[in-house]
């Protein structure tokens, strides 16, 4: 089965010309400054080339892991999500799962090295969770699996993607 990033070639100059219309900097309050909204600075989320994305907790022992919004939308209505077993001791690129969606099938790699101890059992009831929120963490939300990370894991964040850059590089491809 083709990796996410392969499976969306196809699809991301298309995604990429309607993603430039969409910034947050054109919020905007009514006195004519910048809206701001509150974010989790406690946790740290990176991506992959393969676009999953990973979300390290601030003690750096716990991990959310799963696609990224741009690969979703990609892959249009996912109709099936394979989950990985728990728990299962993983490598970063090791295939975890799979997603097929009307236009494809692509496996989900971990980001990272670690112990998958809990899987979103949502997405095997509802796999079109997926798409209406891939980077929501909340029991309603589109996650893949919950991991413990050791130092291996939170050392293999230094080769992704934080979100400004996972951003560009989208918008390359």
């Amino acid at each position: 089965m083709a990796s996410i990033a392969r499976t969306l070639r196809p699809a991301a100059s298309r995604l990429a010309v309607a993603a430039r219309g969409n910034t947050a900097s054109s919020i905007r309050s009514p006195f004519g400054v910048r809206a701001f909204s509150a974010t989790r600075a406690a946790y740290v989320k990176k991506y992959t080339k393969d676009h999953e994305w990973v979300e390290l907790s601030d003690d750096k022992k716990t991990a959310t892991i799963g696609i990224s919004e741009y690969a979703a939308h990609a892959l249009g209505d996912v109709v099936y999500v394979e989950l990985p077993t728990t728990p299962m001791e993983v490598k970063a690129g090791d295939s975890i799962g799979a997603v097929e969606s009307v236009k494809s099938a692509s496996d989900i790699n971990s980001p990272i090295s670690c112990t998958i101890t809990s899987v979103n059992s949502l997405l095997e009831e509802k796999p079109a969770t997926i798409n209406k929120g891939p980077e929501d963490d909340s029991s309603a939300g589109g996650w893949v699996a919950k991991v413990e990370v050791a130092e291996e894991g939170v050392s293999d964040l230094d080769g992704l993607m934080d979100g400004e850059a996972y951003k560009k590089f989208t918008e390359e491809e």
